[in-house]
């Protein structure tokens, strides 16, 4: 049960918050959607890999599951590779670079002074550029932030992978300024 009352029927996550707060909602949309979709050396799966990795860490379900599910969108996976993202992806053939960008990720997640010289000199070593050491960085505070908003109000969602699928193609194809209304449970 949510913290806060939300109309009956609301939906899941930062959804139903987002919803419910319009005036709030528009400029952490345009936040998002820059993040994941604006223009980047990264692709917007690596992004998105960013921000689900982020938001497992952080144990924020449905952040963690509708991300990955966007990643499976622009990667044409399955649901399976929710999990692979829980784990780490140590079956995954990512590049150094992208290792050493999640490794930056997990620092700022830990806290963003965890993040040292030696880890931006081996992202660097790896060929990460300025610009993407910054976007890493901001994706994982800012879904520090999401993360901490969607289950400090106790927001519900769905336990199944397989029922991210859908929203997670929305966000992959369709973008983020668009409220996602599914039915509620």
């Amino acid at each position: 049960m949510p913290h806060i009352d939300l109309p009956p029927g609301h939906s899941p996550g930062i959804s139903g918050l987002l919803i419910y707060r319009p005036e709030t909602a528009h400029p952490l949309r345009e936040l998002v959607e820059i993040l994941m979709r604006g223009p980047s050396s990264l692709t917007s799966a690596e992004r998105e890999i960013i921000a689900a990795s982020v938001s497992w860490w952080n144990n924020c379900h449905f952040c963690h599951t509708s991300h990955a599910a966007a990643a499976c969108a622009h990667l044409g996976r399955g649901p399976d590779f929710i999990d692979e993202i829980k784990a780490g992806l140590p079956n995954e053939p990512l590049s150094p670079k992208m290792r050493a960008l999640l490794h930056i990720a997990h620092q700022v997640q830990r806290g963003g002074k965890h993040v040292t010289e030696g880890d931006v000199a081996q992202a660097k070593t790896e060929g990460a550029t300025d610009v993407e050491i910054h976007d890493t960085v901001l994706i994982a505070a800012a879904f520090c932030m999401f993360n901490r908003y969607v289950d400090g109000l106790n927001t519900w969602a769905w336990p199944e992978k397989e029922k991210f699928m859908e929203i997670g193609g929305k966000m992959a194809h369709e973008g983020y300024m668009k409220p996602y209304v599914p039915v509620a449970p």
